[in-house]
């Protein structure tokens, strides 16, 4: 059976123009998209999205970073969609990720990895519907 992943196109890639190329990646591993836009969050609204991460040190660049320019947030479909994903994704810091992830290809640091993933079956179907609604999700 299908699940789905979330993903993010980080602003340095999509700013870089690497959004093609990461999402032709995806493509090939196999993922169907079933939802893409291009959005610029609002503090509020990436803040909103990390708030699980308010209490730590790290939250107030990371809501900045993530909302510094636009971004490409998807939903993916393919069977163990989450764990497949992080696979292709790679490691958080792409210093230590594995060659020809997209974090290897395209992160510049721990922060300006390029991509977000979700990390459960459970965050994936939060995280799709913080960006998309049914509707927009095929």
């Amino acid at each position: 059976m299908n699940n789905i992943t979330l993903t993010i196109i980080k602003p340095d890639a999509v700013k870089d123009g690497h959004a093609g190329a990461i999402l032709e990646q995806i493509e090939k591993a196999g993922f169907r998209i079933k939802a893409l836009k291009m959005k610029h969050l609002s503090e509020n609204e990436a803040g909103a999205f990390y708030a699980v991460h308010k209490e730590r040190p790290f939250y107030g660049e990371l809501v900045a970073y993530m909302s510094s320019g636009p971004v490409i947030p998807a939903v993916l479909e393919k069977v163990n969609a989450v764990a497949e994903f992080r696979n292709l994704i790679g490691a958080t810091n792409p210093a230590n990720a594995e060659e020809g992830t997209v974090r290897k290809r395209f992160g510049k640091s721990l922060q300006s990895n390029a991509i977000h993933g979700s990390d459960s079956d459970e965050n994936a179907n939060i995280e799709a519907h913080f960006f998309f609604s049914d509707s927009e999700i095929y």
